[in-house]
């Protein structure tokens, strides 16, 4: 590592709130040195408040000036902007001079240098698995989902969060108005409180736990078990029976019963075709697949605790 990149890294870790906005960018111009291309304004964020209304911003976590991890106990805008002396200049005296680092989908910047400045602090914690992950992977910035010049991030806004992920997951938005579904579209869940969206360490689907049914136990403890008599497929894995973001038919389940159930169970010897209207030629159709289908019966079918419950009536 060179001097002046220990200069630039000794300069980021500390804290100088006690120190106007001007000498604080003043300060960085001078460590930085002439190794750098651009350099720093004179007056800090005073300088970029003449042109640019952030006023929302500093009602954020980002712009506490007594809290030494943030932007701007240390270089303020710059610190995520890059050194915009020489946009400023450029900018007074009518031209057009680029920040070093714009956000957005009008940015210069790939995606990758636009969440450069981003993961120099939040690469921990929830965000350890960004790199490899699917929305890395498909080239998005940090800014495509947050909101950084508001009070208050969309993303952190349950329904809003929806709104974000539903505009790339169409075919999520669409099993979010099917007859039964998880409530993500009214506020109620969060996306996030199943999927976590900076990389996860499950086998795809960015889910928040190790695989499906930890992520489901997270609500519905009461299907964990462990039971006296287990269902095979439940502790298997939850979306064999369930679809997790809406279904046509009852409870998320991916067939209506007792087709579902007959996918692994045998209709020998046992009713298996529902009354109609009509009948069915051939068949021996009974009352008891009506309704509820199987668990008419079979009503613990998740699990039995009970000393007769082998077959999952009790």
């Amino acid at each position: 590592m060179t001097k002046n990149k220990h200069r630039l890294l000794a300069l980021a870790l500390v804290a100088v709130c006690c120190l106007p906005a001007g000498q604080v960018a003043a300060q960085a111009a001078d460590k930085a040195g002439p190794a750098l291309p651009l350099e720093y304004s004179e007056k800090g964020a005073d300088t970029c408040l003449q042109c640019h209304n952030v006023e929302p911003f500093f009602r954020t976590k980002h712009a506490r000036r007594d809290d030494p991890r943030t932007p701007f106990a240390g270089l303020q805008c710059e610190a995520c902007h890059g050194p915009g002396g020489s946009h400023a200049k450029g900018m007074a005296s009518g031209q057009m001079v680029p920040i070093t680092i714009a956000f957005g989908p009008n940015s210069k910047q790939t995606a990758a240098e636009q969440n450069k400045p981003c993961l120099g602090c939040h690469e921990r914690d929830a965000r350890v698995a960004w790199k490899g992950s699917e929305h890395q992977a498909s080239d998005l910035a940090c800014v495509s989902c947050h909101q950084l010049h508001t009070a208050r991030d969309r993303m952190l806004i349950p329904i809003a969060q929806a709104e974000r992920c539903l505009t790339c997951h169409i075919r999520q938005r669409g099993d979010f108005y099917k007859t039964t579904v998880h409530p993500v579209r009214y506020g109620t869940i969060r996306c996030s409180d199943c999927h976590n969206p900076h990389g996860s360490g499950a086998a795809g689907k960015l889910l928040a736990q190790s695989t499906v049914n930890p992520t489901c136990y997270t609500c519905h403890a009461e299907k964990r078990g462990p039971f006296l008599w287990e269902h095979a497929p439940v502790s298997e894995d939850c979306t064999l029976c369930h679809t997790p973001h809406g279904s046509v038919y009852p409870a998320l389940l991916i067939k209506p019963p007792p087709l579902l159930c007959q996918q692994c169970h045998s209709q020998a010897g046992h009713p298996s075709v529902a009354y109609t209207p009509q009948g069915l030629p051939g068949g021996a159709p009974s009352g008891f697949l009506l309704a509820g289908g199987c668990i008419n019966c079979h009503s613990q079918v998740h699990g039995s605790n009970h000393p007769s419950g082998a077959k999952l009536m009790r």
